[in-house]
């Protein structure tokens, strides 16, 4: 049994996010003996922030980080791993495309060894309960080759949004990146590969939830920038040794 740490970006979610937290304690209840949830209000217009109030108020194990404007998905996660306190963390998104009784998937798999578990939607044995538009669809699969080809070879899904950290690995892998947008992912999975850490693709199910925030046109421009730019800075330096805590504090994670 560990201590978790669950992140949840959040922008505009406030009619959902309070059965959110209600569905990630209840599961999160079945696997660790101590769990936080943070929820990053990523500049929010809406009534996100005072419905997470609501639930702090009532004593549940929810703690609130407020960003006065809309930084980006990275930015939030960024913000809610460095304030965390587990010995492992969770990223999840708010609408749980990926349904949180996958979570046990992923702790088998740091539980065998792997650093890092990430769900797949397209690694063999992934189910897609609903799918999304076939441009948006296609689109995705487009900017996971342009990953596979350029930084992150052998991975085929980068961007779903459920990701299982050894804790201490989590706080010092963000703390090195830099991208504040949807990207962000392919950042950090890059600096944990330089580095010499193990990444395990998860299959998992997912259905894709109306009220998605990504905007095909602007964010994909942006996130293509964004991987040009990780591209430029990673791919042509030469590979990091871990980072110093880490390895230390590894072991604990799996007891």
């Amino acid at each position: 049994m560990n201590t978790l740490s669950i992140v949840i970006p959040a922008f505009n979610e406030g009619p959902r996010i309070a059965g959110t937290v209600a569905e990630v304690l209840a599961e999160a209840d079945r696997w660790c003996h101590r769990c936080e949830i943070l929820v990053v209000d990523d500049g929010s217009t809406d009534d996100t922030g005072v419905a997470v109030t609501r639930l702090v108020r009532a004593g549940l194990s929810v703690r609130l980080l407020r960003q006065e404007r809309r930084a980006g998905k990275g930015a939030a996660i960024r913000r809610g791993v460095a304030e965390s306190l587990g010995a492992l963390v969770l990223l999840t998104d708010a609408d749980l495309a990926t349904p949180i009784d996958q979570m046990g998937r992923l702790l088998s798999r740091i539980a065998e060894g792997a650093d890092i578990a990430i769900a797949s939607r397209a690694a063999p044995g992934a189910r897609i309960m609903v799918h999304q538009a076939v441009l948006r669809e296609l689109s995705g699969r487009l900017f996971n080759r342009l990953v596979r080809m350029t930084l992150l070879p052998g991975i085929t899904d980068t961007q779903c949004g459920f990701k299982l950290f050894r804790g201490p690995l989590a706080r010092a892998l963000f703390a090195e990146s830099v991208v504040d947008g949807y990207a962000a992912d392919v950042e950090v999975l890059s600096l944990a590969r330089r580095a010499g850490f193990t990444i395990a693709e998860v299959p998992v199910e997912w259905s894709h939830v109306r009220g998605s925030k990504v905007r095909l046109l602007r964010d994909g421009a942006r996130m293509g920038w964004e991987l040009a730019d990780i591209w430029r800075r990673h791919a042509v330096m030469p590979a990091e040794q871990p980072p110093q805590a880490v390895p230390a504090e590894r072991a604990a994670t799996t007891q």
